[in-house]
């Protein structure tokens, strides 16, 4: 059985990762604070510290690593301080992993890594994002993952890891942190609390949180290697998945549009290309817009 060491087994994405991981025929040890529900092996530790992440990758003897941890507290991360810290982990959990014999690793990335300005890609395709479009990311959260992965590729190189790097883009379903649009929105709603937004106007690339974590699992089980889009490929406009919360809620009178300003630095658009995703590592996202978030509301209402 082949045996994959997974960060963040218990995060937003992770506890889905883990369970198609499973699926897929893996071993899966899990290491961090948290015990992700369904792993075969839980290595406790704070994978910022050194000793502990050195002695986890030691104790796994994976061949597979799935790293999805990284400080992701909404609002916060974009320019956190704690973005140096996760990169240098970072960097030094794939060498160990790969000086331990480990030989295939797939990191998440983020769309956030792009050119989202007026000079970019972004605007001359319409927001539609192939993995060759620009990386000239306008956060530190952005830098650091662009930093990350360019080191790591050069890495891979010289050492014969096979590398992959999932970019992942805009996520929603169950067990949203606060301070997500779509968690916000359906909480609110379903307590009847009015939901203040602009306009709605702007097009975002939703993807449905399970499906995300599938995506990882499948592209860690394939040779794929490089950049990979991780989103639905059709970008929506956000005012478009708050009306849909409103009619599925029937409560479309709570939701206020235009009552926030949109900052003017907002792209029109931020679509993910999902060719490779589909054509290479053979994954299509299995859920609708619609279906994903009658589930997303049917979980949160059960709560």
């Amino acid at each position: 059985m082949r045996r994959v060491l997974v960060t963040g087994g218990a995060g937003f994405v992770g506890r889905h990762a883990v369970a198609a991981l499973i699926a897929r025929g893996f071993e899966v040890h899990a290491v961090g604070r948290r015990a992700p529900e369904g792993a075969h092996v839980v290595h406790p530790a704070d994978l910022l510290d050194a000793e502990a992440r050195r002695a986890a990758l030691r104790a796994a003897g994976a061949s597979h690593l799935l790293h999805l941890a990284w400080v992701t507290e909404p609002g916060r991360y974009w320019q956190s301080p704690d973005n140096l810290d996760w990169t240098a982990a970072s960097l030094d959990l794939v060498r160990g992993f790969r000086e331990a014999g480990g030989t295939r690793a797939v990191v998440a990335g983020t769309c956030a890594e792009y050119d989202w300005t007026g000079g970019g890609q972004a605007s001359t395709t319409n927001g539609h994002l192939t993995e060759s479009a620009p990386c000239r990311p306008a956060t530190l959260y952005g830098a650091a993952k662009d930093g990350l992965r360019r080191v790591l590729t050069g890495y891979a190189a010289g050492t014969g890891l096979s590398l992959a790097w999932g970019r992942l883009f805009y996520l929603y379903g169950p067990g949203e942190a606060p301070g997500r649009l779509v968690g916000d929105a359906a909480r609110a709603l379903l307590a009847g609390r009015r939901v203040a937004t602009s306009e709605g106007r702007q097009r975002r690339d939703f993807l449905h949180v399970a499906d995300a974590g599938e995506a990882f699992a499948a592209l860690l089980d394939s040779s794929v290697e490089g950049p990979v889009n991780i989103g639905s490929g059709a970008a929506v406009p956000v005012r478009a998945i708050l009306e849909t919360l409103g009619r599925l809620t029937d409560r479309p009178e709570l939701i206020d549009f235009g009552a926030r300003p949109l900052s003017p630095t907002e792209p029109a658009c931020i679509e993910a290309d999902i060719r490779r995703l589909v054509e290479d590592v053979g994954f299509r996202p299995r859920l609708s817009l619609d279906e994903g978030l009658r589930a997303t509301l049917a979980a949160y209402a059960a709560r």
